[in-house]
């Protein structure tokens, strides 16, 4: 199951074990099984403290759990193979078992410890969907933590007439004592939020009690850690108030046109982001989403940044990094099926439609490219643009005029998404040309039509927005507002790429930087030397 390099890696991760793991396989008479089977006995031999029997009893075939040896109260199930994106989350399941220390801020571990209930969680998940891992693991820790607490970590392909039954129609979906919970990523202070309900208050708390910052960059996509390495470079005290770091990189598969990087995965890239910006001493407040900007009165004075969770944060300068996210339809039935069939992540809902009819909404590359993919994956792709030609790069559209179970209708506009009650059946588009309307019958839509800026909250700050909500920029990345910078999606800057986010990141630090030192206070000039 595991190629050479794969069984080296984990071998090496093994020796980080503290403890005697575990494996207890629920196994059945088919190949699914068999594979199983062949993945733990891999394991096992990779590490003299981990076993691995076929003795389980779970009505899930396959399936196994993960548990320190010796105690029975605290483990994992797996129900399918966390291979692909989910290999890290297996692994770290393994270490976790072991006594090997989580790398989790340790006042969230004693809340997981302090929970309260009995919380039964069955997740599911796609190998190729990279927002599942942060939630398989979030609830893996949990479980391993909390004896009151168990995590069923389902793999969607491997059980699809569960998946049917239960109406999942995106990844990843999590249920709690048989209920659905949340759809859509979380981390684990997410779920804490959730089920502790006084979680933010603390946070907020802990939040409000810091000092001011000298620089406080809003968003952690590309843009804000690139700003933030810049400042804290400087020396200048700096913080990051992010909803989650990574930001639309998380949502991103395949970057190749990073210079000096040949190919990438968006996780990836964030991970290094993270990494990066960890090598510094920067704050980072994660899951932190501004909701009100109060502008400093005159230079010098502090900037107050409020947040969704009632915290405050101050800073003498603020460099605004935001982002963008998914455009809506804004037609009837959108958000009626959101989640019930309206996918906006081929990568990571494509799975849950296999050998079914989908239409992907969109003739830009983000379309082009979904309509590619899950080409492979559903039965037909049906790509709907408003246009009258695709916009995508020409070498995309070559591919996508090779396939044989792909249709293209442009100057095609989607008027309605029609389901019956519970999920998508079909979607009803009219040609710009003729005026006719026509209905197409289908499981799933995957809107691809661009980024809305996350600016809404900035509306009466007095921050100069344009007509399409972008933040006004200068070519210093200077805002309207003293003190005050943007960069990135969220900004006036005319292309929306990754480079450009991390060259505009750098360059509004820089400007941060040339403010605060021309308007230093004789005080603190006096205190510096």
């Amino acid at each position: 199951m595991l190629d050479s390099a794969m069984q080296s890696q984990l071998q090496q991760y093994l020796t980080n074990l503290r403890e005697p793991v575990e494996l207890v396989a629920s196994l059945g008479d088919d190949p699914k099984s068999d594979k199983t089977r062949e993945l733990l006995e891999e394991i096992a031999a990779l590490h003299g403290d981990v076993t691995a029997s076929f003795d389980g009893t779970d009505e899930r075939k396959p399936s196994f759990i993960i548990r320190r040896a010796g105690d029975a109260q605290k483990w994992v199930r797996f129900a399918g193979l966390p291979l692909g994106h989910e290999f890290t989350s297996l692994v770290l399941a393994l270490l976790w078992a072991g006594g090997h220390p989580p790398k989790v801020d340790a006042d969230l571990i004693e809340q997981v410890r302090a929970l309260e209930g009995d919380f039964e969680f069955e997740m599911y998940f796609s190998l190729s969907c990279h927002n599942c891992p942060d939630v398989v693991q979030a609830l893996t820790l949990m479980a391993l933590e909390n004896p009151r607490i168990t995590a069923t970590l389902i793999e969607g392909g491997t059980y699809q007439d569960e998946v049917e039954e239960r109406g999942v129609l995106a990844v990843p979906a999590t249920f709690l004592n048989d209920k659905p919970f949340y759809n859509g990523k979380m981390e684990l202070a997410e779920v804490l939020s959730k089920l502790d309900s006084g979680a933010d208050k603390k946070t907020a708390e802990t939040l409000s009690a810091k000092e001011p910052f000298e620089v406080l960059v809003v968003g952690g996509g590309p843009a804000g850690a690139a700003a933030s390495v810049y400042t804290a470079r400087k020396g200048f005290r700096t913080g990051i108030a992010a909803e989650r770091l990574g930001g639309q990189l998380n949502d991103t598969l395949g970057i190749e046109n990073l210079p000096g990087t040949a190919y990438t995965e968006g996780p990836k890239l964030a991970a290094n982001l993270e990494n990066h910006v960890g090598e510094y001493e920067i704050d980072v407040m994660n899951l932190a989403r501004g909701v009100k900007l109060s502008p400093a009165a005159e230079a010098g004075e502090m900037h107050t940044l409020e947040l969704a969770n009632g915290g405050t944060l101050k800073a003498r300068s603020l460099i605004l990094a935001t982002g963008a996210r998914w455009r809506n339809l804004g037609v009837p039935g959108e958000q009626d099926y959101r989640g019930k069939g309206v996918a906006y992540c081929p990568h990571c809902d494509g799975p849950l439609f296999k050998g079914k009819r989908v239409a992907v909404i969109g003739g830009g590359n983000s379309g082009v490219e979904a309509a590619i993919d899950l080409a492979n994956i559903v039965g037909h792709v049906t790509l709907i643009e408003y246009d009258s030609q695709l916009r995508a790069d020409e070498v995309l559209q070559r591919k996508l005029r090779s396939l044989s179970n792909v249709d293209v209708l442009t100057s095609a506009q989607t008027t309605e998404i029609l389901g019956d009650g519970s999920k998508v059946s079909a979607l009803v588009y009219k040609d710009r040309e003729s005026g006719e309307e026509s209905r197409i019958e289908l499981a799933g839509v995957f809107v691809q039509i661009g980024l809305v800026p996350n600016t809404e909250w900035l509306k009466g700050s007095g921050l100069d927005l344009s007509k399409f909500g972008e933040i006004i920029v200068d070519e210093r990345g200077a805002t309207n507002l003293p003190g005050i910078f943007a960069a990135g999606d969220a900004t006036t800057v005319p292309y929306k790429q990754i480079v450009t986010a991390m060259g505009d990141g750098s360059k509004a630090a820089l400007s941060a930087f040339d403010y605060l030192i021309r308007n230093e206070s004789a005080e603190e000039i006096a205190q510096a030397a």
